[in-house]
């Protein structure tokens, strides 16, 4: 057997683990876990500043809750310890971002996001097809 394939394939076993159901849904757990990094790196670069977006915090419920069920499966009580209560702080996120109206979280993005406006910023002139009309 060649080093590519020893590397994957080691024992009769895909990198070397014994694989079950139970397995692929804590490796699904730390997959969806640590994806969260990549996409609050990604948010932060597109706006220039430190940002966390909702879908940081989905990930990180969706992640911490399959890595909690498979702890309770494998019953390892420090596996288990280190994710019961991390859902907590996701889910009171998602709830403050979900009640934050619209506007004010526009409004925190300034002046990266323009705020909703029926004239030009720079002019104040009537943007095109604003309904606003200009006073005479």
């Amino acid at each position: 057997m060649d080093w590519p394939t020893g590397l994957l394939w080691h024992d009769g076993k895909l990198l070397g683990i014994d694989w079950s159901a139970w397995k692929v849904v804590g490796w699904l757990g730390n997959l969806v876990f640590f994806s969260r990094f990549f996409v609050q790196w990604y948010a932060t670069e597109k706006l220039r500043r430190v940002v966390v977006p909702t879908a940081f915090w989905w990930l990180s419920l969706t992640g911490s809750v399959l890595l909690l069920t498979y702890s309770l499966r494998q019953r390892d009580s420090v596996f288990i310890f280190a994710y019961a209560f991390t859902w907590i702080p996701y889910i009171r996120n998602l709830i403050i971002h979900i009640a934050t109206p619209r506007r004010t979280w526009r409004a925190s993005l300034w002046p990266l996001v323009p705020p909703l406006s029926n004239f030009c910023a720079s002019c104040g002139a009537p943007l095109a097809g604003s309904a606003t009309k200009t006073a005479r």
